[in-house]
């Protein structure tokens, strides 16, 4: 494990280069405390477990030169809401990330089948997406609550992601209930599976008022195919019983591109609601 410095003095970050999994393989997990950890030793902090780590937190690293800015967010939060904070885990993708990312049992489903040679092709490989959500569960959770000081219960442990990582927050909710009790899912990636997607998931929800669920898209690029998708889902998500603004919210930004700058621009929106300090 390595100590990084953040040039804002916002918080640390340790950084643990190579995280050897047996569900994943290789790869790095990024670890940030948010300001005033040290002072207190006896506070202890909610999780926010992200995706495509190496995207959040450091614009050298992320893809287009832009990061989330999730450190920069949650000192905000603190700021001005007065919360405690919250520690951020990043787990840096991997080669096989539509392999990871995408919800595996909605392939192995009767629908799915029809889709499943096609995503296939396009991605490479079958998807893995149990294995990747088993490494977070079974290796990097446990990590996480052994050597920081952490809130562990499902309330206080949740998941965020964008595009393909929005489809495995939601599968990591519906897969692991008892362990995270909230999924951020920014422009969800509803193409990778379509209708049959959509309703594989939108069947497999958590019962509401134990989880809170955010989603969001824009209307440029990519985001532009996810409205027909995202209503299909609300529909589902309010027959359920989740009720928006409570359990449950979706949002349309207009002008909102498909990318990191667009994401960082309203991070801090999902960030309070799933934290509760909307």
């Amino acid at each position: 494990m390595e100590a990084l410095p953040i040039s804002d003095g916002s918080g640390y970050l340790d950084r643990y280069a190579d995280f050897a999994s047996q569900f994943a393989g290789h790869r790095t997990v990024d670890v940030w405390c948010p300001p005033g950890y040290d002072d207190d030793g006896n506070a202890r902090y909610p999780v926010l477990y992200m995706h495509d780590g190496q995207n959040i937190f450091d614009p050298a690293l992320a893809y287009g030169g832009v990061d989330w800015g999730i450190d920069e967010a949650v000192t905000r939060l603190m700021r001005e809401a007065g919360h405690p904070g919250v520690i951020v885990v990043g787990v840096w993708n991997s080669a096989q990330r539509w392999q990871d990312f995408m919800p595996q049992k909605s392939l192995e489903s009767t629908a799915g089948q029809a889709i499943l040679p096609h995503f296939v092709e396009a991605a490479g490989g079958m998807p893995v997406s149990n294995h990747y959500l088993a490494f977070l569960v079974n290796e990097v959770k446990p990590l996480i609550d052994a050597s920081y000081r952490t809130r562990s219960g499902r309330v206080d442990t949740l998941v965020m992601g964008s595009s393909m990582g929005g489809l495995v927050s939601l599968y990591a909710v519906e897969e692991y209930p008892h362990i995270f009790g909230g999924a951020g899912c920014l422009s969800t990636h509803w193409p990778a599976g379509g209708d049959p997607l959509v309703d594989y998931l939108a069947e497999h929800l958590p019962p509401p008022g134990a989880h809170r669920l955010y989603f969001d898209y824009g209307t440029e690029n990519l985001d532009a195919q996810y409205e027909p998708f995202q209503q299909r889902m609300d529909e589902r998500l309010q027959a359920a019983g989740f009720q928006r603004g409570v359990d449950w919210l979706t949002l349309k930004f207009e002008g909102a591109d498909h990318n990191e700058r667009s994401w960082r621009e309203r991070v801090d929106i999902p960030l309070r609601f799933l934290l509760g300090a909307s």
